[in-house]
């Protein structure tokens, strides 16, 4: 089993992400190999908070150039969390 930090990588700050933060879902950068039932115990016991919910988001590489040398972008795996009504994650209160 992976440990808590090898899971989540990074919050992600948005405007997008940070109105669902108002309907108490919160949105992280995954590793790639990770899944729903690993994410929900990482945010649970690094927040100490309940998670109702986990929602993947699969971000695909793009072609990328810089002049004659092509290349790819790194892929993204993004998971929306959904917790308990009246709780929070501090780190998200801007």
């Amino acid at each position: 089993m992976k440990s808590i930090y090898e899971v989540l990588k990074r919050p992600i700050i948005t405007e997008k992400s940070m109105s669902l933060v108002e309907m108490g879902k919160y949105t992280f950068e995954v590793a790639q190999d990770a899944n729903k039932i690993e994410i929900k115990d990482a945010v649970g016991k690094l927040f100490n908070v309940d998670v109702e919910k986990v929602n993947l988001i699969n971000g695909k590489a793009k072609k990328k150039r810089v002049g004659k040398h092509s290349g790819y972008t790194a892929k993204v795996k993004k998971a929306i969390v959904t917790i308990k009504k009246g709780q929070s994650i501090d780190i998200f209160e801007i």
